[in-house]
Formats: C-alpha cells, structure tokens, sequence
C-alpha cells in the first residue's frame, strides 16, 4: 500500500510466481467475485489475432459521440499505462488507479494475480465506480483463459484469426480460433470478422448457443466512388433477429485509421453497435463523428512532414500482410527504410518472408527486455531471408535518429515489428 503507480507496476512485473503470462480464470475469477464487480451496463467483449485495438477505438469514439459514458480497456500501452483504462477515450489518472491497485491488494488474500489480472480487475472497478454505460474490454491473450473472460458479454467480437502466441493458444488456427471462440456468451451475439470462419469458432458457437454473425453474410460493407461507404446490417433471422434489426446506415466517411481493412474493423463494430442498439441506441452523426475521431496509434500511423515516416506495431505474419498491403499502396519512395527490431518468442521468420521486398536497407537494434531479440540473432535472421543491406545499433532509437538524418525527403522510414519498437520512437518523439 501507499505505493505510487510506478511502483506498484514494478512490484507487479515480478509478484506473481508464474510471470507475466499465467493463462486461467480461477484467480482472478474469485477475486473479481470476493470485490463484487459486476457490471450493471452492457459489456462489448473483443477478441481476434489482429483489428482489436481498432474495433475497440471505433465503438470507443462513436458511443462517446452518442452521449454515452464509455469504459474501454486496452492493451499493450506504448507510453504510458494509464492508456490501458480510458473513459470517453481519455486515460484515468494514476490515482484512480492506484485506488483500484489497492482495493484488488485487499481483496485478494492469499491469492497471487499476475500483471494483466490486476490490469483486467483494475479496469473494471474503475468503469463500475465511473457508471459507466457501456463496457468495451478488449482480450489480452486468446480469450478462454484470459482475465477480461470472467465478465460475460452482452456482445463478442472476434476480429480475424491467425496463428500468434501458440505456445499459449495452440500450433493450428483452428485451435486458436476455438481459443477466442471462448468469449462467446449463450444467447448473446457473436460476431465473427472473418469469413469464412475456422470451423472451432462455428462449432462452439453452435454448442453454446450464441448466434454467430458473419462478416458477408449477415453484415457487410460497400464502398462507394466519392470516398464514402455504406453499412449494412441484415442479419438471419433464423439466428433471432426479426426486422427491427435490419439497417442500412448509407453515406459514411472513409475512418480516420488508415488501411483498407479498417472499413472490416468498422464494420465489426458497427455490428455490434447494432446489437445493442435497442439499449444504447446510436444516430447517424455519432457514427460518422467516431470513424473520423477513431484513433489508434502505432497501427500504421503516418508521421507528418517528409521523409514519409510510418509507425506500425505489427508482429505477426497476419499484421505482416497487412502492413505490405498498405506499403504497396504508398508513393514511390528512393530508398525504402525499415527500422526493426522484434521479440524472440514472436513468428520473425514468417513476418520478414512478408515483407523483406518493400525494404532497400535495414536499421536493427535489440530490445532491452528480457524476451527482446539480440543484435546477433537479429541479423542472423535477417541474412537467412537473404537480406544483406543491414546496420546496427544499440537501440532503437539511434536507430531512427540516424535513419532519419541520413533519409531524403524522397524516401520511407518504416518503424515496425513489436509494440516496443515503436514505443522507443514515439517516446524519443
């Protein structure tokens, strides 16, 4: 106790005898029950490999626009915890959260909770003592045994599914789909962004009950000529949905994220919205107010002035996809710079066949913690791929210091590869 918000994130770095990453609900499921934390408003659940920090900044932004208080958790940070726990959008202070820290310390006993569990527990009683009117909690790891799980959904999203984490999740996307298939609710709405979906996903839906909605199917997108797009919410109402809940929402703004999938990543929240609409009903002008106030940075965040500078926090081969996808889609560059640097327990084989042809030279450094990758086996990576133009640095950012000083206004800087990466550039900025 008495304990400033710094250090009780220290303490929790190495309190929890299993580390950082010890999966199940048990603990924290006893210690949100000994707090008494249930949630009185609606809670929007969002799961998925990639997409969840954008689905969760768009329900974010357009339930705030419509007048509703809104919680949201988050996670990673980039630079400061307190982004992790926001109310209409903005991070709490470190004394609220601190209050929470303390009164999950008093609760507990002898149960021991990992960093992520105080950070679930934290968010929820901060959301519950703000009266909150809609909860947005996005999963940290997978879904089944993730701490978020141990509040039920009113609404489940799942954003896409590809392999990442499989020493927790599983070596198929059929098992990692089953395993963010575990925040589904019977009887309440799941909805699935990818189509088709793995059959996990479709399955557990069925055993439990929970209507699946499928991107292309019972939502779906179109997008116009003059820079807009168009919502439509039809879903089957074999899945009990009369015709209350059909909707078009028409003439809507290209979102502020930038990246074609973030019409997909709209669209998934403009599903749930719809879900809930008879609860917390939404106007048109809420909706277009969020798509354009929708932010999410680090996710291929263009950096204003030249050279073109882009942030990107991917660090999977499916975000690898998408990054290459974006780049194709920019202005010739001279020289195309990557400034790089990945965790070791992360798919860098995967991520670097991806995309090793939109970069002329490499900028490495290592990350300074315990699962970042050495200088060495940064390289020795790197040379495996056939990628010879590289330099080394001590950190990142000397690494960007010296891409940037030597860059032309010409050419690209791409910051990518971890959430740590791009937090050491955007703390240096």
């Amino acid at each position: 106790m008495n304990k400033t918000l710094a250090q009780w994130l220290s303490h929790l770095e190495t309190s929890h005898s299993n580390g950082l990453i010890d999966m199940g609900l048990e603990r924290v499921g006893e210690v949100k029950k000994r707090m008494g934390l249930v949630p009185s408003c609606p809670v929007i659940t969002v799961a998925g490999t990639n997409g969840k920090g954008s689905v969760c900044s768009f329900l974010t932004q357009i339930y705030t626009q419509a007048g509703f208080k809104t919680g949201t958790l988050t996670s990673p940070h980039l630079l400061k915890f307190n982004e992790r726990i926001a109310v209409n959008g903005q991070p709490v202070s470190d004394e609220a959260i601190v209050a929470a820290f303390e009164r999950i310390e008093t609760a507990r006993g002898e149960i021991s909770l990992t960093y992520f569990e105080f950070n679930t527990l934290a968010a929820v009683d901060v959301f519950i003592r703000e009266q909150v009117d809609v909860m947005i909690l996005e999963v940290g790891l997978g879904g089944r045994l993730d701490a978020v799980n141990v509040f039920d959904a009113d609404v489940a999203v799942v954003t896409s599914v590809d392999l990442d984490h499989q020493s927790y999740l599983g070596d198929t996307v059929e098992q990692v789909a089953f395993e963010k298939a575990g925040v589904f609710r019977s009887g309440k709405p799941a909805i699935c962004g990818q189509n088709p979906p793995p059959q996990s996903l479709v399955q557990h839906a069925a055993a439990i009950g929970a209507p699946l909605l499928l991107s292309g199917e019972d939502f779906a997108y179109s997008k116009l000529e003059n820079q807009q797009w168009s919502f439509h919410f039809h879903p089957r109402q074999d899945l009990g949905f009369d015709t209350d809940y059909r909707r078009n929402r028409n003439a809507l703004p290209i979102p502020a994220l930038r990246g074609n999938y973030q019409i997909q990543n709209a669209a998934c929240a403009l599903s749930a919205i719809e879900c809930l609409y008879s609860i917390l009903p939404v106007d048109l002008g809420a909706i277009k107010r969020g798509l354009l106030l929708a932010s999410n940075p680090g996710r291929f965040q263009v950096l204003p002035g030249r050279p073109l500078t882009v942030l990107d926090v991917g660090h999977n081969p499916h975000a690898a996809r998408a990054l290459r996808q974006n780049l194709m889609a920019l202005p010739f560059a001279e020289n195309r710079i990557a400034v790089f640097s990945m965790l070791s327990d992360k798919d860098i084989d995967g991520v670097l066949e991806i995309v090793k042809d939109q970069f002329d030279s490499w900028y490495i450094a290592p990350l300074d913690m315990p699962r970042g990758m050495d200088v060495d086996a940064l390289r020795k990576k790197l040379h495996t791929q056939g990628i010879e133009q590289i330099e080394e640095y001590p950190h990142i950012a000397d690494a960007y210091r010296t891409a940037l000083a030597g860059a032309s206004e010409n050419d690209r800087i791409i910051v990518f590869g971890s959430f740590h990466t791009v937090a050491e550039v955007m703390d240096l900025l």
